[in-house]
């Protein structure tokens, strides 16, 4: 390729990755201020509409381990594009007001999700060597941009523009039909460096599985998404129950989500700069810690603010640095790839578990004191595993 046409590659290629980043949590953070509606709507319990956010992480550990290898078999690029449609297509069947089609759309929107979200930490490896965490601070952000917006957007689109539910959660096909587009471009463009790029991100007979280190970088990632996914699905009900209206809750869980956009940020391009990233999961988990306590003790309107506030350093940053770690922990591409389908594919697992068992308890206590009470122990958990994987090794070197 000429100069320009390598910048414009370049240029396009950047301008690819932030539009999936877009599209990497919109489809599931938009679902938890209309939970209740969908709730009453079909009429499910709160165990089974938790699902809805279940469900896509369910998928993800699914797909996680497949991922490497639909990228080996048909390039990064067009990988990342196969997603996106799957992702669309869940978007779309997911809006049908029918149970079996709510569900099945939300699978399809997991499995779009999962490839996207392995493939791109190996692709950022690969294709920005020198950049790994300013890159992985531009994507994380642009993500979060996009969740919190979208979480804010649910009620006033459902209530406010008169859409529905329906409608609300089909409106985030829009950037997933811009991102397919720009996929379109970028997997037909540098195919002479496409089977040089996944010829070393095949898998490795299982080997990141005996990492004990794999293992530290899999639960974090895991338990910090467990916060995340309870939180972004929960936390509108727990401050409606506070006596905070659903259209105010949707722009607190907005809030709590754009508060954490310089953690998501500034965290990667601060780990990056030293060894060990321990006493960073220490400072991320105290506020986690700091941020479900206050929800518990009290419900005043300023302690819920504070609560919002840490819990949006907490979450974001904590995620951002699972992100840094799949890249910073691993010494190639490869191993990048490998680590972050073995990562994603246990952690997403974990993760699953938190919409529906959290509903579920609520669904037995009629109250949200023992969820916010088992949060606070994943948390701790969140920092015993976060401590290892922040150590200077990396993984296979053990």
């Amino acid at each position: 390729m000429t100069m320009d046409s390598k910048r414009y590659y370049r240029v396009l290629l950047v301008l690819g990755i932030i539009f999936v980043a877009f599209n990497l949590r919109p489809a599931i953070t938009s679902v938890g201020p209309v939970m209740g509606i969908i709730r009453d709507d079909i009429g499910l319990s709160n165990w089974s509409v938790g699902l809805l956010t279940s469900l896509p992480l369910i998928a993800f550990a699914i797909m996680s381990p497949l991922a490497p290898r639909l990228g080996n078999k048909y390039s990064n690029e067009r990988a990342m594009l196969i997603g996106l449609v799957l992702l669309l297509i869940g978007l779309m069947v997911r809006s049908i007001s029918a149970l079996v089609l709510l569900f099945t759309g939300t699978v399809f929107i997991g499995l779009g999700i999962a490839i996207c979200n392995v493939l791109l930490p190996g692709l950022i490896k690969e294709k920005f060597p020198a950049k790994v965490a300013l890159m992985t601070s531009l994507y994380s952000t642009a993500m979060g941009i996009f969740a919190a917006t979208a979480s804010g957007l649910s009620i006033p689109l459902a209530r406010g523009a008169d859409l529905g539910w329906q409608l609300t959660l089909l409106f985030w096909s829009i950037p997933a039909v811009i991102g397919i587009v720009i996929w379109i471009f970028l997997s037909k463009r540098d195919k002479s460096s496409q089977s040089v790029e996944m010829s070393y991100v095949q898998p490795s007979n299982n080997r990141m599985w005996r990492s004990p280190l794999a293992w530290y970088v899999a639960c974090f990632m895991g338990l910090q998404s467990f916060m995340f996914y309870v939180t972004v699905s929960w936390l509108p009900e727990i401050l409606h129950d506070y006596g905070v209206s659903m259209a105010t809750a949707g722009w607190m869980l907005s809030f709590t989500q754009f508060v954490g956009l310089p953690a998501s940020f500034f965290v990667p391009v601060i780990a990056n700069k030293y060894k060990s990233q321990s006493l960073m999961v220490v400072i991320l988990t105290f506020f986690a810690i700091g941020g479900y306590t206050g929800l518990l003790v009290g419900n005043s309107y300023t302690i819920m603010i504070i609560s919002i506030i840490s819990l949006g350093i907490a979450l974001s940053g904590s995620f951002s640095l699972a992100l840094a770690f799949l890249g910073m922990r691993a010494r190639t591409a490869r191993q990048a790839a490998e680590l972050s389908g073995m990562a994603q594919s246990l952690g997403y697992t974990l993760a699953a578990l938190g919409p529906m068992f959290i509903g579920f308890l609520f669904d037995i206590t009629h109250a949200w004191s023992v969820p916010l009470i088992t949060l606070i122990c994943v948390a701790i958990l969140v920092l015993f595993f976060g401590y290892g994987a922040g150590r200077n090794q990396y993984v296979l070197d053990e």
